[in-house]
Formats: C-alpha cells, structure tokens, sequence
C-alpha cells in the first residue's frame, strides 16, 4: 500500500507543477484539475478516508447552499466512479496476470515516443499534418494532436527541425494499454489558395482537408 500511494503522490506533485507554470491553455488546464481531484479521491478511498464530495469542475461542495439530496446525489456518483476504477484495476490485473505479463500499477503513466522521419505526398502546396492516437473500436480519439507543418518543398516550414520531429504522447494509462487496437492516425490538411470558377479570382491560405492516413497496432 506504502508503493501504491507513492506513486499517486508522484503523479500528485507532477500535475501540481504542471499547474504551476501557468503554461497550460485553459481547456488542458481544466481537464487536470479533474484528474488531480479524481486522483486525491481515489487515494481517500484505498486509504479508508472520507469521501470529498465535488461537483462536475472538481470544487467541493458547500453543504450550506447545497440540499441535502444533491450532496446524497453527488456523493452516490462519485463512490460509484471509484468502485468502478478499482473493479477495473482488479480486472486488468487479473488479465495480465493470466496471460503472462507484467501486472502493470495503473496508477502509473507511460508515454508513446514518435520519430518523424519524412513526409512523401504530391499536393503542391503547403500542409499541416495533424498525429493523434485513435481507438477504432471506440471510433474516438484519445490523445491531442502533433501537428507538423511542411513546405511545398518536401522540407519541414521550420528547417531547423529536419530530422528532428519527435513528439511524446504522454498520460497514457494502463487501460489504454489492453485497448484491442490503437492506430496512430495523421490527417493531411492542405494550406494554399483555389482559382474561383471565374477563372479570376483567388483565395490564399486557405485550409482544406487533403487526405488521411493511419496505422493500427493490436
């Protein structure tokens, strides 16, 4: 139990220098206020504490200008969110148990490390290449996007990073790792100008979706 809440503790004070930057845009901002808020009601729990009732932001709520049935209601959903994390840490770990592997703590992070070596597309103009990591089965998202801008050249617009394109998709929990499939999908966004049907006209800068391509592990 000493190891389990060392690691909490662990990710507790990463977030909170997250937070402490102030580097973070408003929504991501947000979201890890929720994490942290869950992470401290999940600790409260394994350690037999008191259950901290909050509302969908993360605040605690006031019993003095919230009734009764409310805080009954929020504090029923909130024991339910956890009971259902624990459930399903016991169930990941029976399931890496039985096939020979590791039992991950799910209260660890790990982080997917990707090398951008080059980026082969007629298109003419410039482009934004867009990376993210995708659920297929879930049809969602589950990670922020990498986003690389290349020239009509066939070089990277920021020439200083050729060869050096690297990014880290980081926060990936254990659950994420017994997904059935991840793909790691880049979506191909064309920047440059369109001749108007007057054959007179033009528009520059302008963005339109080129093309999609993507690759999915089991």
């Amino acid at each position: 139990q000493f190891r389990h809440v060392q690691q909490l503790t662990y990710s507790l004070i990463e977030w909170r220098s997250q937070i402490l930057s102030g580097t973070l845009p408003k929504d991501e901002l947000a979201e890890l206020k929720k994490k942290v808020t869950a992470k401290i009601d999940y600790g409260n729990r394994i350690l037999g504490l008191d259950l901290v009732v909050r509302d969908d932001n993360g605040n605690i709520l006031d019993p003095d200008e919230t009734s009764t049935i409310s805080l009954f209601k929020a504090h029923e959903t909130a024991s339910k969110r956890i009971d259902e994390r624990i459930q399903e840490e016991k169930s990941l770990q029976q399931n890496l148990d039985l096939r020979g592997q590791p039992i991950f703590n799910s209260t660890h992070t790990y982080s997917l490390y990707v090398n951008f070596k080059n980026f082969v597309c007629n298109i003419g103009e410039d482009a934004e290449l867009f990376m993210s990591l995708y659920d297929p089965d879930l049809s969602k998202f589950i990670s922020e996007n990498y986003l690389v801008r290349w020239g009509s050249n066939g070089m990277p617009k920021e020439i200083e990073k050729l060869n050096n394109l690297q990014a880290v998709f980081t926060d990936l929990s254990s659950s994420d790792l017994i997904r059935p499939r991840i793909s790691l999908v880049c979506q191909i966004v064309r920047v440059g100008h369109m001749e108007l049907k007057d054959g007179k006209k033009h528009t520059c800068g302008l963005r339109r979706p080129f093309g999609v391509a993507g690759r999915t592990h089991p």
